[in-house]
């Protein structure tokens, strides 16, 4: 496995915080080197890691976590996310298009 750079934005109020994150990091297998910037509230991680993995391993201190956007490595399973969104949309007018035909019924009905 190639070298990865992670980057994720957590939820980190105190050194505290910060410590817990550093904890799960420390014990995560595959990981070179970290960087926990709690003005930012960023985690960099380096190593032979996947980023799901790092994501889980970041989950389990108990703070919020997401990937960081525009930076680094995430998971290939929100680009499909977002492609399926415009197809949501793209039904929706479809749905709309379908009680179009209702109103011209019911006139039909009053005029029997």
């Amino acid at each position: 496995m190639a070298a990865e750079t992670v980057v994720l934005k957590v939820a980190m109020s105190c050194e505290g915080c910060a410590g817990a994150v550093r904890r799960v990091l420390s014990k995560m297998e595959g990981v070179e080197t970290f960087d926990i910037d709690l003005k930012e509230q960023k985690v960099t991680v380096k190593g032979n890691v996947k980023p799901e993995d790092v994501f889980q391993t970041v989950s389990k201190s108990g703070k919020k976590t997401s990937y960081w956007e525009g930076e680094a490595t995430a998971p290939a399973a929100p680009a499909p996310a977002a492609e399926a969104v415009p197809s949501a949309v793209e039904e929706a007018p479809a749905a709309e298009a379908a009680p179009a035909p209702a109103p011209e019924i019911t006139p039909a009905k009053a005029d029997a």
